[in-house]
């Protein structure tokens, strides 16, 4: 399976590291009254989808990236990859 790194061009998924759900991102915030309960989702709630997903991924064995690609999770097709930071950045001015 080959990763279409936005700097480095496609790469086999063997230089990487697999995290999960792109979610992981949007981590809670601390001193939130809900804290404890949203921590608890953050870090045991996950989701297993048949189809399109958008998933972390960490260039271990390259630039030490992190990615979140898009993947259907039937057939492995990769159908993007995109920085993480830039993710993160665009969500914070969004306001997601």
């Amino acid at each position: 399976m080959l990763i279409p790194h936005p700097i480095l061009g496609s790469r086999d998924a063997q230089e990487f590291l697999y995290l999960g759900d792109v979610r992981l991102l949007d981590r809670p915030d601390p001193i939130r009254p809900d804290a404890e309960y949203s921590f608890c989702d953050y870090v045991f709630v996950r989701e297993n989808p048949a189809g399109v997903h958008r998933e972390l991924w960490f260039h271990e064995q390259g630039d030490r990236s992190w990615l979140v690609v898009t993947r259907n999770t039937v057939t492995h097709e990769i159908l993007g990859a995109e920085l993480a930071r830039d993710v993160a950045l665009a969500r914070k001015r969004s306001g997601q």
